[in-house]
This record gives structure tokens, C-alpha cells and sequence, in this order.
């Protein structure tokens, strides 16, 4: 008989408030937090296609800075250490915002953090990369002429919503539990659950039912 025992969560699989109680502990360090969303990434976005950029090398720097203060007992912010995506639209210092348009140049000085952005900064959370959003995030499905179609990970064949669809897919799958724009991305997350069980192309935000969270392997749909 096959093991129908549910997978074992990891630190990828909890929010930023167990992850916060867990760095309080010293049960858990924002390392293996970033490290599990970084696996995650790498196991599920092919999938959904939720972030179009990840910079992992930053990402960890930032983390063992965290796990530094959390050891000295000095942590620095309400976020320190919780992996963090940024949406698509909003300025981050030293990446480009290229808003799912390929009318923006990429290859200039990006030297300015958004306001959302400086907050999550200053309270040092670790930025794991941006995640996708319609072209100058004007609809309410998540696809672009610059990187295509972000998918529902409860099922790929289904919108993710928007236009933070990039942001709710990556909450749900544990490839950061922190959006930058987090009241947008929970909607979207909402949604999307919607989208699948409705079996509907467009999510609607009256339906009830919510299908089991989605599940390893991940299908790879194409784009």
C-alpha cells in the first residue's frame, strides 16, 4: 500500500509569525528559512511562474545577517529574517522594476526603494526576488508580454488572479510567506483557491468552497 501520510512541513511552510516565533526560540534561523524558500522556488516556479527574479546570493547575505542579531538576541524589526517577495511595480534599490513591460529599460541606475519597499527594508526582511504582475499591473490576471503567464498552483491551467497573482502564488506554494503588498496578494491567494475549485478561467471572489492545498510533485503546464 502506497504512504498516504501527508509531507512533512517545513520551514517553508510557515508563516511570518511562526518563522519570527521560531528565530525567538532558536528553534529555527532565517538561513534554513531562506534556504527552504529558495528550495521551494527552485522545485515549483517552473510551474506557476510566480517571481521573475530571484537573487538568491542576496537573499542568503541578508538572512545570516539576521541569524546574526536573532543570536545576539538583537533582532532588528518586526520582519527581521522573513523571507520577502517584492511585487513587480513597486522601485527596489539595485533591482530592475520592469513592471511586466517591454517598454521599460532595464539596463539603468535603479538607486531608489519604493516606500513599501524602504519600510520592509528597514525592518530587515530578507528579499528573496520579484514576483510577476500584468504589464503596468493594470488587470486582474497575472500575465505579461515580458514573462508570459502566471499560473494557479492548485491547478495550471487556471488564472492566479491579479494583479499580484505572482505574490498569492508564491505565498501559496512557501516561496516566501511575505509579499510586499500583502492585503493585494492575500486577495489574489483568495482568488486563486476560487479560480480552482470553481473550475471558472476568471476567479470569482463569492465562491466558498476551497480545494486542498497544493501538493509536490508540481505539474510543469507549458507557457
Amino acid at each position: 500500500m502506497g504512504n498516504t501520510q501527508p509531507a512533512a512541513r517545513t520551514a517553508a511552510d510557515l508563516t511570518a509569525t511562526e518563522l519570527l516565533a521560531g528565530y525567538a526560540a532558536g528553534e529555527l534561523s532565517p538561513v534554513e528559512a531562506t534556504e527552504a524558500a529558495l528550495r521551494r522556488i527552485a522545485d515549483a516556479d517552473e510551474a506557476v511562474n510566480a517571481y521573475c527574479l530571484v537573487d538568491a546570493d542576496r537573499a542568503l547575505e541578508q538572512a545570516r545577517a539576521s541569524e546574526q542579531r536573532w543570536q545576539r538576541g538583537e533582532p532588528a524589526g518586526r520582519l527581521d529574517g522573513v523571507p520577502t517577495s517584492i511585487k513587480d511595480i513597486f522601485l527596489t534599490k539595485d533591482w530592475p522594476t520592469l513592471r511586466g513591460s517591454r517598454t521599460i529599460d532595464p539596463h539603468q541606475q535603479w538607486t531608489v526603494d519604493a516606500p513599501a519597499v524602504a519600510r520592509l527594508r528597514e525592518h530587515n526582511a530578507v528579499f528573496i526576488g520579484k514576483t510577476t504582475t500584468p504589464e503596468l499591473a493594470w488587470k486582474g490576471v497575472t500575465d505579461s508580454p515580458l514573462h508570459g503567464i502566471t499560473r494557479n498552483p492548485w491547478d495550471p491551467t487556471r488564472t492566479a488572479g491579479g494583479s499580484s497573482g505572482g505574490a498569492a502564488a508564491a505565498v501559496a506554494l512557501g516561496m516566501a510567506p511575505w509579499p510586499s503588498a500583502p492585503t493585494a496578494a492575500a486577495r489574489c491567494a483568495s482568488l486563486l483557491r476560487s479560480a480552482a475549485s470553481s473550475r471558472s478561467r476568471r476567479p470569482t471572489a463569492g465562491s466558498r468552497t476551497t480545494p486542498p492545498a497544493p501538493t509536490a510533485p508540481w505539474p510543469t503546464p507549458g507557457r
